[in-house]
């Protein structure tokens, strides 16, 4: 008896493979007729909207240098814990971050390092993050020994500092989730003085230099010689408010130009009065302990000529940290206040932009070299012009050694109608407030110190006046400078305004 043969097996895997392949041609064709059916990009639900906050610890060790004044002094004691404060948001097309840093002022060195540092895949491109300086008065400087000359390789705390915003930076990302944004504004006049003084003819008007000034800063309380301020004021605090889709508190970004405000302890490290409003605005949100952490930001505006300081009246005296705390209880009661009236979105559009702008060091004069050289030949007991010209002639003869100009950068970005500069100066009140009203967002505001530390930035007139923020030395760059950075930062406006104007703004009431 013959075997039977497995051939009509064969053939059957071979017709159901046959069979296979028809039911997936035929289902092609079904999905190519009915192409055309298919709901278009503009018919899809948007990309979702996210946002992660996060803080580091950037606290040096005790016996670093506390600086903010002419003669340093080493760290004894740590009122409070400085940190770099992160927020980042992500609209599903594009990725922005703002890292906010409890120092005096960071060179543009420290954070490129930073930048560097941050891994591909956060998808977190470097000229998408603006890193700025709150400018307390009482922590260690990040800073070279000239900042207009990049060091040659960054100090130890230089490269804690990198690292801990990279850090930070991850983390934010990490804590990502959807989100919903919305900002607000409240004015807080009581705070904000000009602090450079037109004043009647006298020695109070010298300047280092053997000169004599129009203007004086921080001129003495209630003196009979005060005439009025130099520049104006500007009494706004900007904020970004971001939440969790049910509620919950993420961060707050606050702009108030406010220059700091000082009296701590003897040698003490503190945030100033930044960080307090960010621990007693989450107190007043009602976010403490939540997990991730709420993250309250100040960020500082555009206070180069302004401080809080009524001249015209005399000052008692103050504890320690108390007129830091009034400030900033202050300012946070008023955000809070103004922050039950904020409309969130959903989902907004964001942009940044980013350029170098060529600015030619200020040089001393022949004749100003020549003083420099003189002042510091004198014997010690020797009459004296001025209490400070040997600091400035040690800063005429570092200012001689500098290059001929330098590349500054400049930055914005775009929050929904939101618009922000981002200028790496001490930039005075009036040029802020020039930004403002010229700016094509529905609010625009500038956070100063940011992406770098470049000294002052008074405007041509201001510079006719005179005055310590004026002097070579503290200033650094050219004194038509302000003119050609209001100029580059609208054009990024213009910019940014112009790329997404077409942008739909999804919009929820909490």
């Amino acid at each position: 008896m013959r075997k039977p043969t497995t051939r009509p097996a064969v053939l059957s895997c071979r017709q159901a493979i046959r069979r296979g392949v028809c039911v997936l041609f035929a289902a092609l064709v079904c999905l190519v007729a009915r192409a055309d059916e298919r709901p278009t990009r503009a018919d899809v639900e948007p990309e979702t909207f996210r946002a992660g906050a996060a803080a580091s610890n950037i606290t040096p060790p005790l016996g670093e240098p506390i600086v903010g004044g002419f003669e340093p002094r080493p760290a004894r004691h740590v009122h409070d814990e400085l940190h770099a404060r992160c927020l980042v948001l992500d609209d599903g097309r594009a990725r922005l971050a703002i890292v906010l840093c409890d120092n005096v002022g960071i060179p543009r060195e420290v954070f490129d390092a930073a930048r560097a540092l941050i891994p591909e895949e956060l998808q977190l491109p470097g000229d998408h993050i603006l890193m700025a300086a709150t400018h307390t008065h009482s922590a260690t400087s990040a800073r070279s020994e000239n900042r207009l000359v990049a060091p040659s390789e960054l100090n130890e705390y230089q490269r804690f500092l990198a690292r801990r915003i990279a850090d930070g930076l991850v983390r934010a990302v990490n804590n990502l989730e959807p989100a919903r944004i919305g900002w607000g504004r409240v004015d807080v006049p009581e705070e904000v003085f000009n602090r450079r003084w037109h004043m009647t003819p006298g020695p109070h008007l010298r300047n280092p230099f053997g000169g004599v000034d129009q203007v004086r800063m921080n001129p003495p309380a209630a003196d009979p010689g005060l005439l009025r301020p130099a520049g104006p004021v500007d009494p706004e605090v900007c904020f970004l408010s971001v939440q969790s889709r049910d509620g919950r508190p993420i961060a707050l970004l606050a702009n108030y130009s406010l220059h700091y405000v000082g009296g701590t302890g003897p040698q003490q490290i503190s945030a100033d009065y930044f960080a307090i409003f960010a621990d007693r605005l989450q107190e007043l949100l009602g976010a403490d302990r939540l997990d991730p952490p709420f993250v309250g930001m100040l960020s500082n505006g555009t206070s180069g000529d302004v401080n809080n300081v009524d001249f015209r009246t005399r000052r008692g005296r103050r504890a320690p940290y108390e007129k830091m705390r009034e400030v900033a209880d202050r300012v946070a009661k008023a955000v809070h206040a103004a922050h039950a009236s904020v409309e969130f979105h959903d989902r907004v559009p964001l942009d940044a932009r980013v350029t170098e702008l060529t600015l030619a060091v200020r040089k001393p004069t022949d004749e100003q070299l020549a003083w420099a050289r003189q002042t510091l030949d004198k014997p010690p007991d020797a009459p004296v012009w001025h209490a400070r010209e040997k600091n400035y002639a040690q800063r005429v003869l570092l200012q001689h050694a500098s290059p001929d100009e330098i590349a500054v950068p400049l930055q914005a970005l775009r929050i929904g109608d939101v618009g922000i500069a981002a200028i790496p100066f001490e930039v005075f009140t009036e040029i802020g407030l020039e930004i403002k009203e010229q700016g094509p967002f529905k609010k625009n505001f500038t956070i100063e110190l940011a992406n770098g530390s470049y000294g002052y930035l008074p405007t041509p007139a201001q510079h006719a006046l005179g005055g310590y923020e004026t002097w070579l030395g503290t200033n650094l760059v050219e004194i038509e400078a302000s003119p050609k950075i209001v100029r580059t930062v609208l054009d990024l406006f213009a910019q940014l305004h112009g790329s997404q104007t077409a942008g739909r703004l999804s919009r929820n009431r909490p």
